[in-house]
């Protein structure tokens, strides 16, 4: 469910929050609503926490939940910008184990994705979903 101008710019606020679990809150709010620069912007700093992992973890989950590329683009994004490894690990487990995929038919939606995401404008885009492709079985319906 979109957010209202009011929850929106409540998540906003919770996402400079001290405490990891309105960051993370707020990182599964944001993560279902549309996507403007600004929102992304806020988005993938809550990907990137630097103080709690369950504010990466939590957002990235909400974000591969979407189950477009829309969210996984944001992950990705996240991804290659990441400099700690404990991120780096909760991003991958996020995108290791989304539900979403772990059919015949959602293994082909995510490679449709990825092959979208494969020539993304952001160079790091790029070169995550190119890595992930290059590991994917091939599955058939």
């Amino acid at each position: 469910m979109p957010l209202d101008d009011h929850n929106l710019n409540a998540a906003i606020t919770g996402a400079d929050s001290p405490e990891w679990s309105v960051r993370a809150t707020a990182g599964r709010q944001l993560a279902a609503a549309a996507l403007t620069d600004d929102v992304l912007a806020v988005v993938l700093r809550l990907l990137l926490d630097p103080d709690d992992t369950a504010v990466t973890q939590d957002t990235a989950e909400a974000l591969l939940a979407r189950g477009d590329g829309v969210g996984l683009r944001c992950v990705l994004l996240a991804l290659s910008r990441a400099t700690s490894p404990c991120t780096m690990d909760e991003l991958g487990a996020a995108l290791d184990c989304t539900p979403l995929w772990m059919t015949d038919e959602g293994t082909n939606r995510l490679t449709e994705h990825l092959r979208e995401l494969a020539t993304d404008p952001d160079a790091g885009v790029r070169t995550e979903a190119a890595g992930i492709l290059g590991t994917l079985r091939p599955h058939t319906s």
